[in-house]
């Protein structure tokens, strides 16, 4: 039998306990996107909160560092001197994959629209490429967000790993999994296949 939407946002899990002990039952409630995007106007989160919707979880996402903020300013300012008039360059905006994941990427590339999206999120049709600047956040955007891009169709996908001092692209999703994977270093450099004006030099913008 088909569940309701209302009894598909409520999950039963059980809670580990030691052996030979009652398994503690909670219920865990997921979000939508609507009630998410209600609840920051209604002003239920603080104004300085940085947080993102994934699949109906509220995550508060890691404070920005030094090096991290430098380099999504990097690489915004490469993208605005590069983008023609058919590309919105997006810095740490939201996107709508579904009813219940609205992640924040560093930098998105958009189709551009004479509103610039005043009406509405965009959604993964209107997004060219999507690029996350990675430190401490690098497994969890490598194993949780990498994987709702490629199921929400992402054309490409960049990870600027900081650690690592390398650059990781990915292409080509199907069935949820980008089938084309590089890792760059820093001499090289990166020709996006899906938007002509967008290059990366990876030392430029690992800096």
């Amino acid at each position: 039998m088909e569940e309701s939407e209302e009894a598909m946002s409520v999950q039963e899990e059980m809670m580990p306990v030691q052996a030979g002990a009652t398994p503690i039952r909670y219920t865990k409630y997921r979000f939508t996107a609507e009630e998410y995007e209600r609840m920051g106007e209604a002003g239920v989160f603080a104004p300085d909160a940085r947080l993102e919707l994934i699949e109906g979880e509220i995550i508060e996402m890691s404070p920005v560092g030094e090096r991290h903020a430098a380099c999504v300013k990097r690489l915004s300012r490469t993208l605005n001197r590069q983008a023609d008039e058919s590309i919105i360059v997006s810095t740490q905006d939201p996107i709508l994959l579904d009813d219940g994941s609205e992640p924040q990427p560093d930098i998105a590339l958009l189709k551009f629209r004479d509103d610039f999206y005043r009406s509405g999120h965009p959604r993964p049709e209107d997004v060219l490429l999507v690029i996350e600047v990675s430190d401490t956040t690098l497994q969890y955007d490598r194993q949780i967000k990498l994987p709702l891009y490629a199921r929400a169709g992402i054309p490409e996908v960049l990870i600027f790993n900081l650690p690592d001092e390398q650059l990781e692209y990915h292409a080509q999703p199907t069935d949820g999994t980008y089938h084309v994977t590089r890792i760059l270093k820093r001499e090289e450099q990166l020709q996006s296949s899906g938007v002509p004006t967008a290059f990366f030099d990876v030392a430029a913008i690992l800096g």
